[in-house]
């Protein structure tokens, strides 16, 4: 039964190289396999490789005496997995090893079985080698497992104690956080009733955000009566803050751009708003959106399928708030997508264009003393501070209000963002 959930782990990793996203390929290969531990072992293995590839390279290298240049995907997966459940599980080794072997030896050749036998026992044997303790940036890749982009970027804004903080929390599980519809029940209420329906999980109220609950170990939480029936909704905590942001929205018409599934038009309904505009090109996202807002008991919400840079958008005119989430690279959750730190980074020039050319459509549909909010689920200064500082400089009549809304997962326990609101002059 063991090599199910490694024989799957195998085929989903491959998909992955092929392009496709982990949480995509996963989902369509676990239904074949019947066993809950099965399933979960699978699981664990495909995200525990991709989290820490770096890391598993590194010591299955130590143990090559020519590299692993030379290895195609198919071998260096199979490796991984077997340096993965040596290093990181209490599975046997042997058990490692041996599906391991039996793998490279079924896709690729007795010899290279041999080869890999041979690494992964000396691995199993010597444990993992430490990593150079003469060069930072290096140490803290191998040891957080990322890749040197990123520890550059995590050097360039932080000390070198809270970079390997940052970097390390990459690689830990994204927490599930749910927004509670408070027009319906307290978080107080929720958190009781969670409990009731989830008596294995851990459930807890948000001590910084008013409307957030975090449940650990509950499963899905869509399949409880408290989802179901409108109380709460799935949100992570840097998303509820930027409908924050955009306050006071109480009996205002507000826009929301690029609205997606419609979370941040919830939220800002349920904060009062007087009607939401909600835009997207995706009508699909749209009517999952009218869903959400029907079963959190919402109203007030419109949706409009349209490019919003098209000057003959079928929006109104002018809004008293608008949000613009823009689309982005979306590096703000390699927790939940860590195939992203392996490819390339994204061209990031393109896309702030894209997110210039959105913001400056939509500024220009804020009232004279309105608020125009820019949000981004990533950290990159060329998506973030450089879209904002452009914008300011080419629209004086715009200032910013307040500092920037930024977000970490080692500090805030939330995914990645950048917001800014800024203000029209009257």
């Amino acid at each position: 039964m063991a090599s199910q959930a490694r024989d799957t782990a195998r085929k989903v990793l491959r998909r992955v190289h092929g392009g496709a996203w982990a949480t995509l390929a996963l989902g369509g290969e676990l239904g074949r396999i019947s066993s809950i531990q099965e399933r979960a072992l699978c699981t664990e293995l495909v995200y525990g490789v991709l989290k820490q590839r770096r890391r598993l390279d590194w010591a299955l290298a130590a143990k090559a005496p020519r590299g692993l240049g030379s290895l195609d995907e198919t071998v260096l997966d199979a490796l991984r997995l077997g340096a993965y459940q040596i290093l990181f599980l209490r599975i046997p080794a042997h058990a490692a090893v041996d599906d391991a072997v039996d793998a490279i030896k079924r896709l690729r050749s007795a010899k290279l079985a041999g080869f890999a036998n041979a690494i992964l026992r000396g691995l199993a044997k010597d444990g993992e080698p430490p990593p150079p303790n003469n060069d930072l940036p290096t140490r803290l890749g191998i040891e957080a497992s990322a890749p040197d982009w990123l520890v550059a970027d995590a050097l360039s804004r932080f000390s070198p104690t809270e970079a390997a903080q940052s970097l390390h929390a990459w690689n830990q599980p994204a927490p599930v956080w749910l927004r509670v519809q408070t027009g319906r029940a307290t978080v107080e209420q929720a958190v009781e009733r969670l409990r009731k329906e989830r008596p294995e999980a851990r459930v807890t109220a948000s001590t910084t955000d008013p409307e957030a609950l975090r449940i650990d170990s509950g499963g899905d939480p869509a399949a409880t009566g408290t989802f179901g029936e409108g109380w709460v909704t799935a949100q992570d905590l840097a998303a509820q803050r930027v409908a924050h942001l955009c306050a006071p929205v109480k009996g205002l018409v507000v826009l929301d751009g690029c609205a997606g599934v419609g979370g941040k038009s919830t939220h800002l309904l349920q904060l009062g708003a007087a009607r939401v505009d909600a835009a997207d090109l995706s009508a699909r996202k749209l009517e999952l959106a009218v869903d959400s807002a029907r079963r959190l008991g919402l109203g007030g919400l419109r949706t409009i399928v349209a490019d919003l840079t098209d000057p003959k958008a079928p929006v109104d005119g002018i809004y008293d708030v608008v949000l613009v989430d823009a689309p982005c690279s979306g590096l703000g959750v390699l927790r939940r997508h860590p195939e992203a730190k392996w490819r390339p980074k994204p061209e990031l020039g393109g896309l702030a264009k894209t997110q210039a050319a959105i913001l400056d459509a939509l500024g220009k549909r804020v009232r004279p003393g309105g608020a125009l909010v820019y949000s981004v689920c990533t950290f990159t200064d060329e998506e973030g501070p450089q879209v904002i500082a452009a914008f300011l400089s080419a629209h004086p009549e715009f200032s910013a209000e307040g500092p920037a809304l930024t977000t970490w997962p080692h500090r805030d326990d939330a995914d990645a963002f950048f917001a800014q609101k800024l203000r029209r002059a009257k």
